[in-house]
């Protein structure tokens, strides 16, 4: 029988049974005194580590939903209902129907292809794309379980964000499972964002976005620093995951359009299902913040915003696509980034960042909408071997 404390069964050795001791005969204890009764207080107005046990001693008042809210909460952040939210929890449980592991999808054409059909230039772009998403995606994951997610004073909130956090972890798996599969170089593709420029770039940007809002001294109820985290999380759901994680799939999807590296580009029609919630949600509790806090956003700075998430994305295009491959160039893929990022403002309620821009890719939306019916019990992978492996002489 499973040991609950230990399911593993890695803890200590258990100690042999020692003989049972003669029990003594009892002596009555007096009966305890009543506690003299303690008039009610006004509640605390949080539930903090520090008010805790006065709350418990004052009886706090039960939770009304009304009293929730996105950031500077002051209801009991452990209680989950009754919902103020209830489109978070929605996300939740969409979140949870789209399951999947890397191991779940058969990568031995890739292998072929990427050995035997791919161009130079097709391999450089193939391994770029992973080397950018491979740190892109850790560093997605810290953003929003450092620094986003203790922020929240609504626990629908952080149940899906928690999630977010798996699926993050989730897609840096498959990359990892892909670069391992194909044999590729790891700590030489790992590398890459310190050593190329391009992709260092876009690496930097978002680390100065993340680390405004990581310092543990942060205080939303000054507006300056509430300003601040609205537009570092706005640049993560609208243009981190809502831009250049939805355009940095499609040098893949490219690929896989003309039958060529069709299991990587499965895995990654799984991430883009994610990402595209990742963006939506991201989207929908910074407009939530705005409404219930009045925050008025700086024109200037949500267009410094735009123009250096767009100077970053071109350069790593530029040298992603240095000679355009099949059906595939750098031009696509900077026009597209602009058609999509009029897209994710149009959601947010605010201008268009590059109006008349135009759709250069228009299949990009159906590879991420692609209804996928695989039944992965019946289709899972058992045996499969990495590129290390095989010979190719």
């Amino acid at each position: 029988m499973m040991n609950w404390d230990d399911p593993l069964g890695i803890g200590k050795k258990e100690e042999p049974a020692k003989a049972p001791v003669e029990a003594k005969a009892k002596v009555p204890k007096p009966e305890p005194k009543a506690a003299p009764e303690v008039p009610k207080q006004p509640a605390s107005l949080n539930v903090t580590p520090e008010n805790t046990l006065s709350n418990a001693s004052q009886g706090v008042d039960p939770v009304r939903a009304e009293d929730k809210r996105v950031v500077n909460g002051l209801t009991d952040v452990n209680q989950l209902a009754p919902f103020k939210y209830p489109w978070a929890w929605k996300f939740f449980l969409n979140a949870n129907k789209n399951h999947w592991t890397p191991l779940d999808i058969n990568m031995t054409q890739d292998v072929h292809d990427y050995n035997k059909t791919l161009t130079e230039d097709e391999k450089h772009v193939y391994q770029n794309v992973l080397s950018y998403l491979t740190t892109s995606d850790i560093l997605a994951m810290r953003n929003i379980g450092l620094a986003v997610m203790e922020k929240m004073s609504a626990p629908e909130l952080q149940i899906y964000q928690a999630r977010q956090v798996y699926e993050e972890a989730l897609h840096t798996w498959t990359y990892q499972h892909c670069i391992e599969t194909i044999g590729l170089d790891q700590g030489e593709i790992y590398n890459r964002y310190r050593v190329v420029p391009e992709i260092n770039q876009k690496i930097q940007v978002a680390n100065r976005r993340l680390d405004s809002i990581l310092r543990p001294n942060i205080d939303l109820n000054d507006r300056d620093e509430l300003e601040n985290f609205v537009l570092a999380y706005m640049f993560f759901g609208a243009i981190f995951e809502g831009c250049w994680f939805y355009n940095g799939f499609s040098p893949i999807f490219a690929l896989q359009r003309r039958g060529l590296m069709k299991g990587t580009a499965e895995q990654l029609q799984y991430i883009m299902r994610d990402e595209v919630m990742h963006a939506s949600f991201g989207i929908r509790v910074c407009k939530q913040i705005i409404e219930e806090e009045k925050v008025t956003l700086d024109p200037a700075k949500i267009r410094h915003m735009w123009d250096e998430s767009e100077a970053a994305e071109a350069g790593y295009a530029k040298y992603l696509l240095r000679r355009p491959i099949l059906g595939y160039s750098a031009e696509d893929h900077i026009e597209q980034f602009r058609y999509i990022a009029n897209r994710r403002a149009r959601q947010l309620g605010i201008d268009e960042p590059f109006p008349g821009a135009e759709c250069t890719l228009p299949w990009l939306d159906e590879q991420s909408n692609l209804r996928k019916e695989k039944n992965f019990f019946e289709t899972r992978v058992t045996e499969y071997q990495t590129g290390g492996a095989l010979s190719w002489d």
